[in-house]
């Protein structure tokens, strides 16, 4: 029987010509430390007196192949040399060393010889010479690659570069440059934040100064003729210590291009840079997230994502593709959405199977055989409608969408055996006064009363609400709003000058989303349904507003004018987190909270959705207010 592929004799076979050319080198190298040994050790008399014990260095040369590739020297990629390696090298020099060491002194000395045929004073000058042969021609070869990769970067439109932030967060990119991973950049110096980089080099690449000297180093470098034109910002230059706001408007009025570097503990390539974007800069630090926890929760699963299109159920998509996902299924009514994201997920699936279907969560029998069909293990429910103004107006697509979707979902969850399904809620359903959070606080409701009805029959199904405020950069936000009007030339309109809000990432609200869901389904059956995500300190609008006017390198009242347009319909000035008299309570997951509100009974709620249906029947705000009212009796939205 042949051996597995794992066995040292399959490792053997497997040799690349690489791998083999390096072997041999490691052989020849051990030959010239012998005899360069016994050259610079003894003089010409001795020398010519040892040469016949010469004829045993082939078996010698043999023994320390082998030690070699036990080692494993021959797997590493010189141009990576780095200490982990040379660490291995001082190991098999050892042993030889070692080896040698044993065989003059307990077998030679008294068995054979009479007397020590090396002597300790050879052994240690053969172990210094076998490391120095082996190990400097491995750091030889890694300076030339670094000096091509260094040419090649200066000679090749690299832009010059400026890089900010901490040392061990700014080796990350130089070594990146100097493998060839990050290209066309050309590190000039680093401005760190820290005291203790002052005056020290990274990898060659000299500390210039603090990150409130750009303007005079920038102005240094062009004076001995070389003109910075982009920044990068390490993880450690964005913390609000930092101040990388005023960085960044100064790095724009000097004409810098200004990138980042994404954290080191977030998923996806660490040295692939991005542009800053707004968002980096407006909100607190982001919770640290359990990213080994989402893989053990997701890899392998059946996922469904309703409103795969939109700004959330698209992240979403990508968070649980990046988990290692088994299989997804993407359901969104809009076409050009479906398409959009389709194209996004294809170049990153890698071994997740997906697909993607037209349609609407309002056509119930549909949803339930595209569940049927596809059996998940966990839904994401994100489709919905949410702008605030539209839904007073079109309140009935509300109802359809927001509590019908919801309850198809569901039901089709429930049906298909998933064993969790999330709904994606928002602050607005708390104390609601719009029919967003009135629909959005019923969705929950049915949700709630589902999942104790599952708990009730000893049922493994949970069904799950995650509420949350403003997202940055979604789709109908005020972000881009605002960059839009920056872009037009103003002004940037702000509905009232106390209109606060909260808000978070994209990125970091959906992986506490996914983060909840894996709490209510951990191992012991946990009795919260409903999961507030830590917003941190609400912002105020015209705050946020004069921030960005800033950041695009205008000012406030002067290039771009701020108007007020005075509060829509269902807004209130400021969100709430919780309802007077819910009670909330940690789970020990930093920036997820589970509130425990009102949980009426299956019976109760779907009464509710029976007169609902009949109000959307005949059409009738009154009685869908009625009902909503009822339902949800904190919900102080106006009648029609």
């Amino acid at each position: 029987m042949s051996p597995p592929p794992t066995s040292r004799w399959g490792r053997f076979r497997a040799l690349t010509p690489r791998q083999v050319l390096i072997i041999v080198h490691d052989v020849v190298a051990t030959a010239a430390a012998i005899v360069l040994t016994f050259a610079v050790r003894f003089e010409q008399a001795e020398f010519v007196s040892r040469l016949p014990a010469l004829r045993y260095l082939p078996l010698f040369l043999i023994y320390a192949a082998g030690i070699y590739f036990v080692v494993g020297l021959h797997r590493n990629k010189w141009r990576f040399t780095s200490l982990p390696d040379l660490y291995n090298i001082f190991r098999a020099a050892s042993v030889l060393a070692v080896s040698l060491l044993v065989l003059d002194y307990v077998l030679l000395a008294p068995n054979v010889l009479g007397h020590f045929f090396f002597g300790k004073v050879t052994i240690l000058l053969y172990w210094l010479l076998q490391m120095f042969l082996l190990g400097g021609s491995r750091i030889a070869y890694r300076y030339f690659r670094y000096t091509r990769t260094v040419q090649r970067a200066r000679v090749a439109n690299a832009a010059p570069t400026l890089l900010l932030g901490h040392a061990a967060d700014v080796e990350v990119l130089l070594r990146a440059i100097e493998s060839g991973a990050a290209r066309r950049i050309w590190p000039l110096g680093v401005l760190s934040p820290s005291h203790a980089d002052r005056g020290q080099s990274i990898r060659g690449i000299p500390v210039l100064g603090e990150i409130d000297d750009l303007e005079r180093i920038v102005a240094d470098l062009e004076r001995h003729g070389t003109r910075v034109t982009r920044l990068v910002f390490a993880p450690s230059a964005l913390s609000p210590q930092a101040r990388p706001e005023a960085v960044l408007v100064r790095a724009r009025r000097l004409g810098l291009t200004v990138n980042k570097l994404p954290a080191l503990d977030a998923p996806g390539p660490a040295v692939a840079l991005a542009p800053v974007a707004v968002e980096d800069l407006l909100l607190r630090p982001s919770v640290t997230i359990d990213y080994r926890r989402l893989e053990r929760f997701v890899a392998g699963k059946s996922v469904v994502v309703t409103g795969g299109g939109g700004s959330i159920g698209a992240e979403i998509c990508d968070r649980v593709i990046a988990f290692g996902a088994a299989r997804l299924l993407v359901i969104e009514n809009s076409e050009p959405a479906l398409h959009a994201v389709q194209e996004t997920l294809a170049a990153r699936s890698g071994g997740t199977e997906f697909s993607g279907h037209i349609a609407d969560i309002r056509d119930r029998d549909r949803i339930m055989r595209l569940f049927a069909r596809f059996k998940p293990d966990i839904v994401f429910h994100a489709a919905a409608l949410k702008h605030v103004p539209l839904l007073e107006r079109d309140w009935e697509e509300a109802v359809k969408t927001n509590v019908f979707g919801s309850v198809n979902v569901a039901d089709a969850a429930a049906s298909s055996g998933a064993a969790a399904m999330v709904l994606i809620s928002t602050d607005k359903a708390i104390e609601p006064v719009s029919v967003l959070g009135a629909t959005k606080r019923l969705a929950e409701m049915y949700c709630q009363a589902l999942d104790a009805d599952f708990a009730r029959r000893s049922g493994a199904m949970r069904l799950i609400a995650v509420r949350f405020g403003n997202v940055l950069a979604s789709n109908g936000s005020v972000v881009p709003k605002f960059k839009a009007q920056i872009e037009a030339g103003g002004p940037v309109t702000v509905t009232h000058p106390d209109m606060v809000r909260y808000f978070m990432t994209i990125r970091e609200a959906c992986d506490l989303v996914i983060t909840a869901a894996s709490h209510a389904l951990g191992s012991a059956r946990s009795e919260v349904s409903v999961y507030v995500l830590n917003m941190g300190q609400p912002v105020k609008i015209v705050d946020l507003a004069e921030r960005i006017i800033r950041l695009s390198g205008l000012e406030p009242g002067q290039d771009i004018d701020i108007v007020y347009t005075g509060i829509r319909p269902g807004e209130r000035l400021h969100e709430v987190l919780f309802a007077r008299g819910e009670a909330s309570a940690e789970i020990g997951i930093p920036g997820i909270v589970a509130a425990k509100p009102v949980q009426p009974s299956l019976e109760a709620v779907r009464a509710w959705m029976a007169m609902l249906e009949q109000g959307l029947a005949r059409g009738e705000r009154a009685a869908i207010d009625k009902v909503l009212r009822e339902a949800v009796p904190e919900f102080r939205g106006e009648a029609a």
